[in-house]
């Protein structure tokens, strides 16, 4: 039975756009079971926090994989929604440390269960070696500083 990827003009035959519609599907999932307030690179943002409390936010920006600009707005709103608090880094006073406040701990808490519920919800139609398979194969795509 032929599939909408095999006709040649078909637009899901391309990677990118099977990509974009994952991260669409990602997105509506994501608001529908986690939050329409905390975005998932916010998430991260906070395990990250959570695993490695008093990284500046040069590491924190390397580790979430976005520019300065991009960590920059981030830090100032995940602050301003009181999640995290940021203070002179004592090595470096041109940056600053990052810290989960108790609202960023309890939102964590919370949020966690559901964010795996998204993950059942994303790959329910794949066992659980193709969903291994599909996380190889989407970082095999990302670039790597190796």
């Amino acid at each position: 039975m032929p599939t909408k990827t095999d006709h040649p003009d078909a637009p899901s035959r391309f990677t990118g756009s099977l990509v974009r519609r994952a991260q669409q599907r990602h997105l509506a999932v994501w608001q529908s079971e986690v939050s329409t307030e905390v975005t998932s690179v916010q998430y991260a943002a906070l395990e990250i926090l959570q695993r490695t409390p008093g990284v500046n936010q040069r590491q924190l920006g390397d580790e979430l994989d976005v520019d300065r600009s991009t960590i920059a707005d981030l830090v100032a709103r995940m602050v301003r929604n009181e999640l995290i608090e940021r203070s002179d880094d004592p090595v470096d006073k041109r940056s600053y440390v990052l810290f989960l406040t108790s609202a960023g701990k309890k939102q964590l808490s919370t949020l966690r269960p559901r964010v795996e519920e998204v993950e059942r919800i994303l790959t329910a139609k794949l066992t659980p070696a193709e969903g291994r398979e599909l996380r190889r194969l989407l970082s095999a795509l990302l670039p790597h500083d190796d």
